[in-house]
């Protein structure tokens, strides 16, 4: 009976780790989707789009290290942007979902075009934090960090 017990125990607990697993990993391509939707608006110049993959109050570090704080901000200081058009493209690496907290993590890299171009003129690394506010996956907080090309670095 004391087997039957730990047996049971055990199936029980992998069930229910399977389920966590299980669940992680839907929110994860859930994630992955809005990304590639957020994206998406940032190549298509469509800020209006893309704000509402973020909450109201996203912090935003940019790779040349200015704290955005918040959409409005965020909006002033994409309009008061000098220079070519550009957009930006992540590429996720990795993305850790609790699903408890509702809080998600995601690392990965970057790259900026110009507008009209497919070859990338900056990149780097990023992380991102993501909540589920009302049922809805949004990015709260982003850290971008230029990387200078490898190759120019070895010259």
């Amino acid at each position: 009976m004391k087997a039957f017990k730990k047996i049971f125990t055990l199936i029980f607990l992998l069930t229910i780790s399977l389920g966590i697993t299980l669940a992680q990993e839907v929110e994860v391509q859930i994630i992955k989707k809005q990304r590639e939707a957020s994206n998406l608006a940032l190549r298509n110049f469509d800020e209006e789009l893309n704000s509402t993959f973020l909450t109201d109050d996203i912090l935003i570090t940019t790779g040349a290290g200015t704290l955005i704080s918040g959409k409005s901000q965020l909006k002033a200081y994409i309009q008061n942007a000098s220079g070519p058009k550009m957009y930006w493209v992540r590429t996720p690496d990795e993305i850790i979902v609790n699903t408890e907290t509702k809080l998600a993590w995601e690392k990965g890299t970057w790259k900026g075009f110009i507008e009209s171009s497919e070859e990338a003129v900056v990149g780097g690394n990023y992380a991102a934090q993501w909540t589920k506010k009302s049922e809805t996956w949004l990015i709260q907080s982003q850290l971008f960090v230029t990387i200078p090309n490898r190759e120019m670095v070895s010259k």
